[in-house]
């Protein structure tokens, strides 16, 4: 059998068997539309209460505060927009020049709607300095959205210290907590934010089902108009199976936290000091605090891209901080941000660790790695 690990659990997960099993049931003899009157769709109207209900417990939140979505994407274009489009008034936005293209590019849209946006620069370790979020901040910003933690190269923010700027300005808060959720402690009202973003297939849930966390008496434009599913906010019959799954992979994840990070510790640990005992010359990019498993790493003269291929052709699933076309390669915008040299942001991959992966899969890593950079085809 051809060998294979795969290490981009921050792209998506791998199905936990226990959400697989919770959510057969409702894509087989349970198929009754939750919004029926009749008794056949009490089983799974039920199911979703009880998932809201778990979700909600998760978060520290209300279930009436959870809204299911189709995902990450759907949840942050919901809520730029929705701020952006429940008043009358063009009020001003902030957000950093490292989120994720789902939080930038609605970011871009209302800009061309009249709606002044603010990016937040970073530091090199990928962190959005409290005082900078005050220098850009005013009595007219409408909502600041600043991400838990980035997906590229981990690091994760001083949500509460920021949110409470924000809010000291009159302002809402949103994060989109993507890579956060199910990998450490999420509590809303620690935190203190307004609007969350997450992601089910982040968490060992399936594809295509996420939620956004709404708190009480946010202002939010409807995402759909049609039925009166989600508390009249987001209308369209809703994907029974996949919450089920999402709250069980969720709950599931939540419990074993713990374990979960001091695993992923471990397995980072033998990877940064198996790289140093091969001799091999790398750097790791973001900060000390950082989503348990995931490890950006640059190699200096070696191609990030060609990297990846080979690393694919042995059987290894990485992710790379470039992108090539036919005339250039394109550098991740995280990457420029954090100030890292044409060198170092070309020469540089992602991997990152789930609990599925083991010590064996770590020094295979470095072994194939150590057989690839002797080879100077990677280089440039």
């Amino acid at each position: 059998m051809k060998r294979f690990i795969y290490a981009d659990n921050a792209a998506t997960t791998q199905l936990d068997m226990d959400a697989f099993e919770a959510m057969k049931p409702y894509l087989l003899g349970e198929y009754g539309n939750a919004s029926q009157p009749y008794s056949f769709a009490r089983t799974a109207k039920k199911a979703l209460k009880n998932s809201r209900e778990t979700i909600a417990q998760c978060i520290g939140a209300e279930p009436e505060e959870i809204f299911f979505t189709s995902g990450g994407t759907e949840s942050n274009n919901w809520a730029i927009k929705g701020t952006a489009f429940s008043g009358s008034t063009k009020h001003a936005f902030i957000t950093s020049v490292i989120e994720h293209h789902a939080i930038l590019r609605p970011c871009t849209d209302i800009e061309s709607m009249g709606y002044p946006v603010s990016y937040l620069p970073v530091d090199c370790t990928g962190t959005v300095n409290v005082g900078t979020l005050s220098e850009y901040i005013n009595s007219d910003t409408r909502l600041v959205s600043i991400m838990t933690a980035n997906n590229e190269i981990g690091s994760i923010q001083d949500i509460s210290a920021l949110a409470t700027v924000a809010h000291s300005y009159g302002a809402i808060f949103h994060t989109d907590a993507v890579q956060a959720v199910g990998h450490i402690e999420i509590d809303v009202n620690l935190l203190g934010v307004d609007m969350l973003s997450a992601s089910a297939h982040k968490f060992n849930g399936p594809k295509g089902i996420g939620f956004l966390y709404v708190r009480k008496g946010t202002p939010l434009m409807p995402y759909a108009s049609g039925g009166g599913q989600e508390h009249h906010m987001r209308a369209g019959t809703e994907n029974v199976a996949s919450i089920v799954g999402m709250a069980t992979a969720l709950k599931k994840n939540v419990a074993a936290m713990k374990d979960i990070a001091s695993h992923l510790a471990l397995l980072e640990n033998r990877l940064l000091v198996g790289l140093s005992n091969a001799n091999i010359r790398f750097s790791r990019n973001g900060s000390e605090a950082h989503i348990p498993g995931n490890l950006s790493l640059s190699f200096p003269g070696y191609s990030g891209e060609a990297l990846l291929h080979r690393l694919d052709l042995m059987g290894i699933c990485v992710s790379t901080g470039s992108a090539c076309n036919s005339q250039e390669t394109q550098i991740s915008h995280v990457l420029q941000a954090i100030g890292l040299n044409e060198e170092k942001a070309k020469g540089t991959i992602r991997l990152s660790f789930g609990k599925n992966n083991s010590e064996n899969d770590i020094d295979v890593i470095i072994d194939v790695l150590r057989k690839i950079l002797e080879n100077s085809v990677t280089r440039f």
